[in-house]
């Protein structure tokens, strides 16, 4: 059969047809998906971050920042989670058509690289954690960490990693409910982590604490594009569970909320913890001993699995698209490895809200666009894996104009617009980039990257 796909809105309508070929039998049932995903939870920088944002703007304006997020987080995880679970799409394959088969390249290693930067971030936790314990060289424990990393993201251990999550999970939960009553034992407890402010600050910042946090949280919308690539593996059937459960706002509420909570609680309850991106990590190593080391490197061996399995795929992708490199999985499991050793060696880690207020305009760019295309698109399926690259074109005009004008705009406000600046510039940027995108595709004849007729017997 042929379905002429030129890119005008009633012609790719009959992609319809195309897109719920096959049934979900290769796909992920949903409580495997759901635990593997969920492994991401644990991650401690969402209970540093939440600890930051208290710090940083008050614990009042943190937690409406916080709870705002969760409903922003959901809103558009729902939307991303059935669309992406109805047409088998991930960041790859969805990006060829809002930015063209070479834009999407250029998605796909930033995808790659941000994942890795977590992985490195997540490891050097786990790292200091040890060093906090047993002492030793930094540089020998990063090492260490990321040769016992790399398997458990290979074929057979991943798997089962993800069926040791239902355990590791309450370990997480329980240890942290553990710390939070082993503190107030040890310390007494106190109402600072309840009330503490930051007066002045809403001019420095632009705007309210509360808005300052919630433009911080935009900083991770990578969790987007985490989004899309595992849904592309859940069944359609299932699919309001997903949304509801597995990418919506339940997840949110923990990852976010309850994290961010622990994190708030900690930081002031446990007397002298820096709120630093290791801080929060030696605070229960040091409180806890061998206990809070085991929940620091349960909870975050479990999370890096995500963060390597995620970097080597994309790092895949981009190296067989664009270099021309056909090698086997491990061998770019191993490369990813190696890069993200190397990236430890460096003081990453001190520049890690740098790095968030730029990878934040332009990961925001690209969910805003993204969000416009299906909303623009509503009831029409074009993005997944039966089109080849071939049928798309280099570059889509419209997206890449609405990706890169907003996130100039974006790194600019940051780097020179002060408090202001850093409050303002991933919101410009993803409302600047969705009202772009919708613009230019109204006054371009091509909509769409797709070029011209396939077949599909």
């Amino acid at each position: 059969m042929s379905f002429n796909l030129t890119g005008s809105n009633s012609d790719v309508e009959a992609t319809d047809a195309l897109a719920r070929q096959g049934d979900d039998s290769d796909q992920m049932r949903r409580g495997p998906l759901t635990m593997a995903f969920y492994g991401v939870i644990s991650a401690m920088f969402f209970v540093y971050i939440g600890a930051a944002m208290a710090a940083a703007y008050g614990t009042l304006n943190a937690f409406i920042g916080i709870a705002l997020t969760i409903v922003t987080y959901a809103l558009i995880n729902m939307l991303l989670t059935k669309y992406a679970i109805a047409n088998r799409t991930t960041v790859a394959l969805f990006s060829r058509t809002i930015l063209g088969k070479s834009g999407a390249q250029i998605a796909t290693l930033i995808f790659a690289l941000i994942a890795i930067y977590y992985a490195v971030f997540e490891g050097s936790i786990v790292a200091y954690a040890f060093q906090t314990a047993f002492g030793g060289e930094t540089w020998m424990w990063y090492l260490i960490v990321v040769i016992y990393s790399t398997p458990l993201v290979i074929g057979g251990v991943r798997r089962f990693l993800d069926k040791l999550n239902a355990w590791l999970m309450p370990l997480y939960w329980g240890g942290f409910i553990i710390a939070a009553i082993w503190a107030v034992v040890q310390y007494g407890y106190n109402d600072e982590w309840l009330t503490h402010q930051t007066p002045q600050l809403d001019l420095a910042m632009g705007g309210p604490g509360w808005l300052a946090t919630y433009a911080g949280y935009m900083g991770i919308w990578i969790m987007m594009m985490f989004t899309m690539d595992f849904a592309a593996l859940g069944k359609r059937k299932d699919t309001r569970y997903h949304q509801r459960i597995t990418f919506g706002p339940l997840f949110y509420i923990f990852a976010y909320g309850v994290n961010g909570f622990f994190g708030v609680f900690l930081t002031f309850m446990i007397p002298g913890v820096e709120t630093s991106e290791t801080g929060i990590a030696a605070g229960l190593v040091q409180m806890m001993g061998l206990f809070g080391l085991l929940v620091v490197f349960a909870s975050q061996t479990r999370i890096n699995t995500a963060n390597y399995y995620l970097g080597a795929a994309n790092l895949r992708i981009f190296g067989e698209k664009v270099l021309r490199l056909k090698l086997p999985n491990v061998v770019w499991v191993i490369i990813t490895s190696v890069i993200i050793f190397l990236m430890m060696l460096l003081p990453i880690v001190q520049y890690l809200l740098l790095a968030l207020a730029w990878q934040g305009v332009l990961v925001t760019a690209w969910v805003a666009i993204a969000v416009t295309h299906i909303l623009l698109n509503r009831g029409k399926r074009q993005e997944h894996a039966a089109i080849g690259d071939e049928h798309y074109r280099v570059f889509n005009r419209a997206g890449m104009i609405a990706w890169l004008v907003p996130t100039a705009i974006g790194i600019a406000l940051i780097q020179f617009g002060g408090g202001a600046g850093a409050t303002w510039g991933p919101i410009v940027t993803a409302v600047l980039a969705a009202i772009l995108y919708a613009a230019l595709r109204k006054t371009t004849k091509v909509d769409t990257a797709l070029i011209r007729t396939i077949n599909v017997d």
